[in-house]
């Protein structure tokens, strides 16, 4: 979301964190490519070069990569003084090298946590994290409408926007008692239900919040959080019955 997020919309949008926590799964886990964090690297490093802390920055660099020659070359000397090959090349040819092997050690790791999200993958686990990303959509939606707002268009300004919160913040204890729920069921193949409170939803609330509010726009916020609202509850009673059944 924007960086100057309002306060209202503090907490509200459930992370990648969140939902791996919540799930206990590799959820939305990327593949790492080591380029990528150099790259950022390489980009502070020039930021730097050009403010005041530029000789510091050039210094630090030099001396990293002249101690990192030094250190090889007598390592070279006493170890494998039969290589031709002069420090510097080998250094660099060893630095291509590491990163290689360390993307194949990514690449293998992402692989591994792929197969164990697949594995564990319900149908009613998409279906709740599909309703996440529908939340999380709303919720950067309103973002993005108070970013234009705040850059001098006050006639998009969401009207009673207090209610569009309220509702969404109903919607998000929804889908973590939900994503909750379908772990323990998940983990815990005998599980029986002892626990109402998981089951307890504030649906009924949310729909007489949305009842008089269709034709504004907060009242198609409130009905997005209601249709998500709605599915959770589906699959809320799908995974009481799987449970039942077992």
């Amino acid at each position: 979301m924007g960086k100057t997020v309002r306060n209202d919309l503090q907490g509200l949008e459930i992370s990648q964190k969140e939902l791996q926590k919540l799930t206990n799964l590799p959820v939305k886990d990327e593949l790492v490519i080591i380029i990528n964090p150099l790259k950022e690297i390489g980009k502070t490093i020039v930021h730097k070069l050009k403010g005041s802390e530029g000789a510091t920055v050039l210094f630090l660099s030099f001396a990293i990569f002249v101690f990192s020659y030094l250190i090889l070359d007598i390592l070279i000397k006493i170890f494998a003084n039969w290589i031709t090959i002069p420090s510097w090349m080998l250094l660099i040819i060893l630095c291509f090298w590491g990163g290689g092997i360390t993307q194949c050690g990514f690449y293998y790791w992402w692989r591994k946590r792929l197969k164990i999200l697949k594995e564990n993958m319900s149908h009613s686990l998409q279906i709740l994290l599909n309703d996440v990303d529908r939340y999380n959509a709303v919720i950067k939606a309103i973002d993005i409408n108070d970013q234009i707002e705040d850059a001098g268009n006050p006639e998009v300004n969401i009207k009673e926007r207090a209610k569009v919160i309220a509702a969404l913040k109903l919607t998000r204890d929804d889908l973590v008692r939900a994503l909750k729920t379908e772990r323990v069921l998940r983990e815990n193949k005998n599980f029986i239900l002892g626990n109402t409170e998981l089951f307890a939803n504030n649906l009924a609330t949310l729909t007489a919040m949305q009842v008089t509010e269709q034709a504004t726009e907060h009242g198609r916020l409130l009905n997005e959080a209601l249709q998500i609202a709605l599915d959770v509850q589906h699959e809320m009673k799908s995974l009481q019955s799987q449970s039942q059944d077992r």
